[in-house]
Order: structure tokens, then C-alpha cells, then sequence
């Protein structure tokens, strides 16, 4: 019985995707002319594709000339509409070309899928007028994103605090530094909210508020080592940031010497982002294998996808002393049955100098036998060589780093998982 089920539900497989198949060659056939019309048009150059209209509703105009004068063109089958409907992220590869430069590759991001751009311009009219359809740009000045005018000269954490995982619990020293590398301006380098334009205090609000992930490339950037793409500017609601390299994920099978190389990078950008000379803890709240890239010259392992990052300012901590602000906080093990699962608190988070969670979720997530992405298991560092699966060391110190059994053992774990994983990957080279 159980067979001829299993039968039914194969033939009923081949069929869907036959008729996917087919559906798709029948709009290929009949939409020929206007795909052929894509393929020829370089829709980046158009304002409409950009929404370029939105803004002051959008993230940026610092590379709108790049973009309306042909400088960055789609890659192959990015350019046919036809597809939309599998990139649900609205993530796309792109070449762009300087005269004296050449062309390279960068990737160009609307920060959010169709369905949830189109919630912020509902959740704006809704804050200005009540209802979820309306002049956007009218609207816009009734919300809280213009209320923050020329008047204003810093921009505080009342004002701004809970409005995205960046900003939490932001510290008076976080927002100026976001506001003095504010990368979307002319006149960058003022930490004074007053010097920047109308229109440019309410792309770097609206940022902020509904996906901050450019904020964080462009004030903790890839160019004083922080393990971030690097952010190139944006225009309308297309932001630009420079390719690093294919996703992590590619390298689940690679060669035992590459994996440990990369599980040693990975482990490096916990502590980085956990303890650094700035006190600025930045905690990953979302870790998969499609967060993170690989150059592939280099090997260097870059973080691509930020928008889920929470900073607490350490010096703040310590100032205001909250309750238990000294006692080392572990995070707890989350053995769900879902895919990159992690448990945390924010409260937690902001109110604790010593916290384990980037530790606790490049290990569970990523690198331990608990990792789970895309019907795999074991992590990382799956089947390792016979001597070290013997040894038994690398297995003890994953699980210890996953889901600890003595007290502050993550933290112990996670030192000597560092120190491990780099005398393995200088034994192999």
C-alpha cells in the first residue's frame, strides 16, 4: 500500500513539474517579443524600475548618475521580468563599469520582497492618515520621519530606540556614528542630524526603520575590517554592494582543509563582533549559510546579509550599570525542528558587558552536528578525517559550543574551538 502511494505521489511530481515546465515555455513562446525587448533595455537605467519616485521613501540618490547613465547593467537572466517570480528577495547580480576601471560585479538589493515594500508605504499612510492607501510623498511629512527636521540637531535615542534590531537600544555614541557616516549625503563626516537635507534625514530615518542592513555596512564598514560587504550607494529603492563571492552554503562539501580554514574565519568574526577596541557588541540575530560569502581569491569569509544585526554599546553598560549588567550571560540551546533556529533575548543582549550569543549561533547554527539548511545535517565540519573523528576533541568542543553542559563551558568551548581550528588549518597547509 505504503508503495503504491509513494508511486501515486511520484507520478503526481512529474506531472506538476510537466506542467510547470510547460507553462513557462508557453509564456517564453507567446511573451518572446517583449523578452527580447528586456533583453535589450537596460532597465536599471530606468527610474521607474529604481522607484525612483518613491524617495524620499527609499534608501538613497548617491548613485542614481551610475545608474540612469547606463553604468550598471543586469547580468543574463536577471533582466527578464518572467523570472520576478523566483527571486522573492529581489537580490540581483549586476556589471557595473568605469571608464578607466573596466566592469566588475556587484550585487544590487531592493532590501525587501515586492509584498513587503509594499507594506512600508502602507504602514506610512497609515501613521499619517489612518488608512493604508495614499499620497506617499504628502504623507510623508505628517509621519515622525519629517517631524525629525532642520530644528533638530542630534539624533537621540528616544527618539529612535526599538525601531529595527540596530537601534534597540541605541546608545547616544551608535547614533552619531551612523549619522557621521551616513553615506547617502554629500556632506558626510557631521554627526549633527541639522546638516543634513530634508530629503536625506528622511532616506537615512526610513532606513533605519525598516531595513537598517546599509547603515551598518556604512558604519562598520569592510574597509577598517569588519567583516561586512562593502556598501557602493544606492538609488531609489536599489541599494548597490560590492559581489564578494559565491554563498557559504557552496562550501558544504568542499575539501576538509577548506571547511576548517572557513569554520576558523567564522568562529574569528564571533569574537570580532563580540569583543572589539570600539566596545560596540554587534550580535547576529539571524545565521544561516546564505548570510555569509566566500571570495574567491582571498578565502576570506564576508558576512553579505546585515539586516538582523542588534549593537549594544558596551560603555553605555557599563555606565549605567543595569541589573546583572556584570554577570556573563549564556545563551540557551534551541533544539527546534526548524532551520537555523537561535534563542535570545534583546533585553538581555542590551544590558550584559560578557554574552556568548555569536558564539552560541555560528556553532549551533552553522558549524555542529545540530546545524540543519536545506535537508542536510552535521554543519560545516561534517565527516571529518578519521585521526580527528577518533581524537574525539573537535566533536567535544562543537558540542560544548552548541549546547553547553558546565557552566560558562561556551565560553571556554569557544576559546579553545578558535585555537583548535587554527593548528588544524595550519597543520593541513
Amino acid at each position: 500500500m505504503l508503495r503504491l502511494v509513494s508511486l501515486k505521489f511520484g507520478r503526481l511530481y512529474r506531472y506538476v513539474k510537466l506542467a510547470v515546465l510547460g507553462s513557462l515555455a508557453a509564456a517564453l513562446v507567446l511573451n518572446t517579443h517583449s523578452l527580447l525587448a528586456s533583453l535589450q533595455r537596460n532597465e536599471l537605467a530606468e527610474r521607474r524600475f529604481l522607484q525612483l519616485n518613491k524617495c524620499p521613501a527609499c534608501w538613497g540618490t548617491s548613485w542614481c548618475r551610475k545608474f540612469l547613465n547606463g553604468q550598471l547593467r543586469l547580468e543574463s537572466w536577471g533582466r527578464l521580468r518572467l523570472f520576478d517570480f523566483f527571486n522573492v528577495k529581489n537580490v540581483y547580480f549586476a556589471r557595473y563599469g568605469e571608464p578607466r576601471e573596466g566592469s566588475r560585479r556587484v550585487v544590487l538589493k531592493r532590501l525587501g520582497s515586492a509584498q513587503e515594500l509594499a507594506d512600508i508605504d502602507a504602514k506610512i499612510c497609515r501613521r499619517a492618515t489612518g488608512r493604508g492607501r495614499c499620497d506617499l510623498l504628502q504623507a510623508l511629512h505628517a509621519t515622525e520621519f519629517a517631524s525629525l527636521n532642520g530644528d533638530v540637531r542630534l539624533l537621540t535615542p528616544d527618539a529612535v530606540e526599538g525601531w529595527s534590531d540596530l537601534v534597540h537600544c541605541p546608545s547616544q555614541r551608535l547614533l552619531d556614528r551612523l549619522v557621521r557616516r551616513y553615506a547617502e549625503t554629500k556632506d558626510s563626516g557631521s554627526f549633527l542630524l541639522r546638516n543634513l537635507k530634508d530629503s536625506e534625514r528622511m532616506q537615512l530615518l526610513i532606513t533605519l526603520a525598516f531595513n537598517p542592513e546599509p547603515l551598518v555596512l556604512q558604519s562598520f564598514p569592510s574597509d577598517e575590517g569588519w567583516p561586512f560587504a562593502k556598501y557602493l550607494g544606492a538609488c531609489g529603492r536599489m541599494v548597490a554592494v560590492n559581489y564578494v563571492g559565491e554563498e557559504l552554503w557552496s562550501y558544504f562539501n568542499a575539501p576538509w582543509e577548506k571547511r576548517v580554514d572557513l569554520a576558523w574565519q567564522l568562529m574569528e568574526i564571533a569574537e570580532q563582533l563580540t569583543n572589539n577596541d570600539f566596545e560596540f557588541a554587534l550580535y547576529l540575530l539571524d545565521v544561516s549559510f546564505d548570510n555569509f560569502a566566500v571570495g574567491p581569491r582571498d578565502g576570506k569569509v564576508i558576512i553579505v546579509d546585515a539586516e538582523n544585526v542588534l549593537v549594544a554599546d558596551k560603555r553605555l553598560i557599563r555606565q549605567n550599570k543595569p541589573e546583572n549588567w556584570d554577570v556573563w550571560y549564556e545563551s540557551k540551546f534551541d533544539d527546534c525542528d526548524k532551520e537555523a533556529c537561535l534563542s535570545f533575548s534583546k533585553e538581555i543582549l542590551c544590558a550584559r558587558v560578557t554574552v556568548d550569543h555569536n558564539y552560541y549561533a555560528i556553532c549551533q547554527n552553522l558549524l555542529s552536528r545540530h546545524a540543519t539548511w536545506r535537508g542536510t545535517s552535521g554543519g560545516l565540519l561534517h565527516d571529518p578525517p578519521a585521526d580527528i573523528a577518533k581524537d574525539g576533541r573537535l566533536e567535544a568542543l562543537l558540542d560544548e559550543c552548541a549546547n553547553p553542559k558546565k557552566r560558562y563551558g561556551r565560553f571556554q568551548a569557544a576559546k579553545e574551538l578558535r585555537e583548535y581550528l587554527a593548528q588544524l588549518s595550519n597543520n593541513v597547509r
